[in-house]
C-alpha cells in the first residue's frame, strides 16, 4: 500500500510520516475484523475514505493552535491522522466511551509513538481544559456538536466538523439556536460533502 507521493490530500508529509500513516492503515484494518472501527465495506478504500478524509480536517484548521480535542474518536479518525501529520507534535486529546476502541487507540499510540491523550469516558462526563480546535467525525448533528463546543472549546477556538450532502439542512437547523461564523470547504473525498470550519459559537438567548 506504500505511496510514492509525499502528500496526503492537500497536506505535504515526510517519508517517515507517510510510513506511519501506512502503519495506521494496517492497524485499523486488522482491528476492524474484531471491533468494527470502520465500516467493513470501506476497508478496501481505507486510504481515500479515511486517511485523506481525516487529513483534510487538519488542512482546514487554523495554523495556530496548541490543544486539539476530538470527540467520539472511535477508530482514531481523524485524531490519529492529525497527531501523525502535525509537524509540531502538539497536544491531541481523544475522548471515546468504548473500552475496546480505547484499547486500539492505546495500541496505535504506542506503535506510532504519538503525543496524544486518551480519555475513556462519556463525552458529557469529561471535565478538562478547553481546546483551540474541536473535531468530531460522524458523531452527531450540528445542534448537539455546538452544545459540546460550549463544553470543550475556547470562545476564540474553531470547530472542524465534516458533514455529508445534507450539511446545509444541519446549518439551517443550528442557526435557530446558535450564533456562529462558518466557512465551508468542499470535501476532497466527496464533492457533495463539506468540511465546516466554525468559529464564534454562542447560544442564542431565549
Amino acid at each position: 500500500m506504500m505511496k510514492s507521493s509525499t502528500s496526503v490530500g492537500c497536506v505535504d508529509v515526510s517519508r517517515e510520516t507517510l510510513e506511519k500513516l501506512e502503519h495506521l492503515c494496517v492497524l485499523v484494518t486488522k482491528w476492524t475484523k474484531a471491533i468494527n472501527l470502520i465500516a467493513p465495506k470501506s476497508v478496501y478504500d481505507i486510504w481515500n475514505r479515511h486517511i485523506v478524509d481525516s487529513a483534510q480536517i487538519f488542512h482546514c484548521s487554523p495554523n495556530e493552535w496548541t490543544r486539539w480535542i476530538d470527540l467520539g474518536s472511535g477508530g482514531g479518525l481523524p485524531a490519529l491522522v492529525v497527531a501523525i501529520i502535525d509537524k509540531q507534535k502538539r497536544s491531541v486529546t481523544l475522548i471515546e466511551s468504548d473500552k475496546r476502541k480505547c484499547l486500539f487507540l492505546k495500541t496505535a499510540q504506542r506503535e506510532l509513538d504519538l503525543n496524544i491523550s486518551i480519555i475513556n469516558s462519556r463525552i458529557t462526563d469529561v471535565k478538562i481544559a478547553k481546546s483551540d480546535i474541536l473535531s468530531a467525525r460522524a458523531l452527531a448533528p450540528l445542534t448537539d456538536l455546538f452544545s459540546y463546543a460550549d463544553q470543550f472549546l475556547h470562545k476564540d477556538g474553531t470547530a472542524i466538523f465534516p458533514k455529508g450532502a445534507r450539511y446545509q439542512e444541519e446549518l439551517d437547523q443550528a442557526i435557530k439556536n446558535w450564533h456562529f461564523d462558518v466557512k465551508t470547504h468542499i470535501s476532497q473525498t466527496n464533492p457533495d460533502a463539506r468540511v465546516l470550519e466554525i468559529s464564534r459559537i454562542n447560544r442564542r438567548e431565549s
